[in-house]
C-alpha cells in the first residue's frame, strides 16, 4: 500500500493518519516512500505506545522524537489513546483506564507535559474497552473531565462508541452527544468482530456495518463535518474498495448541512 501511495495518491485521499512509531528512525526505500507520500498528501499521526495512562514514567524522549517527525513530515495533529499499553516493557494491547478522580488528575498531567514538549494540543482518543478495572466516574465523565483538565482535544471515535454502546449496553448518540464537540478534532470509523458469544471486539480488520454508518451520519448532523479517517489495519483489500468506503464518508459529508471541512 505505501509503495502504491508514494507513486500517486487516489483522488478523494484528503490526509493520511500514520503510526508515528512505526516510521521515526526507519531508513532506505520505505523512508523514500513517505517522503514521497508526505510531499504530496497531508500526515496525521495516531500514537500507540505513549501509553499515556499508565504508570510507567512518561516517556520524553519518544515525544520529542514524535515532535521531530511531525515537523519533518509537516503533520499538523498528534493523538494517541486515552488508555495504557506498559508498565515499563511494551503490552501490546490498550488497556482500560480506571474511571477515577485520580486517573483524571495524573493522566491530565501527563497529557499537559507532552503538549508543553510539542507546542500544541495532542487529541485523545476514546477507546473500546471490556472491563473497567475501577469505576467512581462514568466514561463519559472521565472524558469530558481529562479532556477540560489537560486542555486538549479529542479524537473521537465513532466505531469505539459503536462497540462500547453494545458490549456496555447504552445509547451511541447519548454518548456522543455528551462529548465536547468544540474539542473534537476529528474522527475515526472503522470496522469491527462479533465473537461467538456476543461480544465485540475493535479489529479494524472489516467493513463498515450500517449501524456504524447511520451513527456516523448521525454525527455529522450533530456536530458537523470533522475530518474522517477510515482505518483499516489488517485484510486490507484493493484500493478500489477502500475508496468505496471514502466516498460513502464524502456522501454522508455532502448531505451534512453542517458543513465546516470535507476530508477522509
Amino acid at each position: 500500500m505505501a509503495s502504491q501511495l508514494s507513486e500517486a495518491a487516489p483522488d478523494g485521499i484528503d490526509f493520511l493518519e500514520v503510526a508515528p512509531e512505526n516510521w521515526i528512525g526507519l531508513g532506505g526505500r520505505f523512508a523514500k516512500q513517505l517522503r514521497a507520500i508526505s510531499e504530496r498528501t497531508p500526515l496525521i499521526t495516531h500514537g500507540l505506545s505513549l501509553s499515556i495512562g499508565g504508570p510507567a514514567p512518561l516517556d520524553e524522549d519518544l515525544v520529542y522524537a514524535i515532535k521531530a517527525f511531525m515537523a519533518d513530515h509537516n503533520a499538523s495533529i498528534y493523538s494517541e489513546h486515552l488508555s495504557y499499553s506498559n508498565d515499563g516493557g511494551q503490552l501490546y494491547d490498550l488497556l482500560p483506564m480506571p474511571f477515577t478522580d485520580e486517573a483524571v488528575t495524573y493522566t491530565a498531567e501527563r497529557v499537559k507535559r507532552v503538549q508543553d514538549i510539542l507546542g500544541q494540543r495532542m487529541a485523545l482518543e476514546n477507546v473500546s474497552y471490556y472491563t473497567t478495572p475501577k469505576r467512581q466516574l462514568s466514561e463519559i465523565e472521565f472524558i469530558n473531565q481529562v479532556v477540560s483538565a489537560a486542555d486538549c482535544d479529542l479524537l473521537l471515535d465513532v466505531n469505539n462508541v459503536y462497540v462500547n454502546s453494545i458490549n456496555h449496553n447504552y445509547e451511541p448518540m447519548d454518548f456522543i452527544r455528551a462529548m465536547p464537540a468544540d474539542r473534537i478534532s476529528y474522527l475515526h470509523i472503522a470496522g469491527h468482530y462479533y465473537e461467538d458469544d456476543g461480544l465485540i471486539v475493535d479489529t479494524h480488520g472489516a467493513d463498515i456495518i450500517d449501524p456504524v454508518w447511520d451513527l456516523l451520519e448521525q454525527t455529522y448532523a450533530l456536530i458537523g463535518n470533522k475530518p474522517t479517517l477510515l482505518e483499516r489495519d489488517f485484510n486490507i483489500p484493493h484500493i478500489d474498495t477502500i475508496m468505496l468506503e471514502l466516498n460513502q464518508i464524502r456522501g454522508y459529508q455532502g448531505a451534512n448541512a453542517k458543513t465546516d471541512l470535507v476530508a477522509s
